[in-house]
């Protein structure tokens, strides 16, 4: 059982996992406070300023935000008669919507002025200098992930392919494009847009993390989520960030969320 509690201001409804596996799970409103450090000057006469959402150390938060249009996203993702083209659409938007909620009070930021048409302004832009990266989980996670480079500036994207043998549930990696190492401080996004059996996201975090990325810089971007996984994550992964569209909580015995929304591959490329 989910213990539910709620506090002033809230902004995304959130389901915090103690990393004990045998604590009550939480779930309760969450609102981050930026935090800040300063940068050389540029050019722009600007200063650059880390705006960085205070890590829970020893928890996992799970994030559904409200937006109605999340909610309108993955209502047409689970009807069955969406046309494939129509549900690749809508993939790509809820994906744009999640990572825009994720992205929040996460990345750094320059302040400085700027001389606009009729006086100076007070600016502040996301800097440039620090990296971000995309990893979207073939193939359902470049459907998700299809819009990131139009709300992150300067992204990289690492391709990573990951397999499910249909009767162990147990992932297998087909395809790595990761670095062999990531820059110190980088901020991950896996794409994954079904948290299912928790096989295949666990399994990509864990390559991060052989590439010396800690659980407080990767972010989870799902459509679905299932208890099962983010029980795995939440064992694994203390301090992991995860958003979704919404969290059912089945998983049936072939390894697919109920309700849900069937394979987001095969519809989402119509195979």
């Amino acid at each position: 059982m989910w213990d539910l509690k709620c506090v002033s201001t809230p902004t995304s409804p959130t389901i915090i996992f103690p990393h004990n596996p045998c604590a009550t799970k939480t779930r309760h409103y969450h609102t981050p406070q930026p935090q800040s450090r300063r940068f050389p000057s540029l050019s722009i006469n600007c200063r650059a300023t880390l705006n960085q959402k205070p890590m829970s150390d020893d928890r996992m938060l799970v994030f559904v935000p409200p937006h109605p249009l999340i909610k309108h996203w993955v209502s047409v993702l689970r009807n069955e008669q969406t046309p494939c083209a129509v549900f690749k659409n809508a993939m790509a938007e809820l994906g744009r919507l999640l990572i825009y909620e994720a992205s929040r009070d996460w990345l750094p930021t320059i302040t400085g002025e700027i001389q606009t048409p009729m006086a100076v302004a007070k600016v502040e832009f996301v800097d440039p200098r620090e990296p971000v990266a995309i990893i979207p989980i073939l193939r359902a996670g470049l459907a998700l992930a299809e819009h990131a480079d139009s709300i992150l500036p300067s992204t990289a994207t690492y391709h990573l392919g990951l397999g499910r043998d249909e009767e162990t549930l147990q992932p297998t990696v087909y395809l790595n494009k990761l670095p062999e190492k990531f820059p110190e401080g980088a901020r991950i996004f896996v794409v994954d847009p079904m948290l299912a059996t928790g096989g295949t996201i666990v399994k990509a975090i864990d390559l991060l993390k052989e590439r010396g990325v800690g659980n407080n810089q990767i972010k989870v971007i799902s459509a679905v989520a299932a208890p099962p996984a983010l029980t795995k994550l939440s064992e694994k992964f203390p301090g992991l960030h995860v958003y979704t569209g919404i969290i059912d909580e089945v998983v049936n015995e072939k390894g697919f969320i109920i309700p849900g929304l069937g394979d987001a591959g095969d519809r989402s490329y119509s195979t």
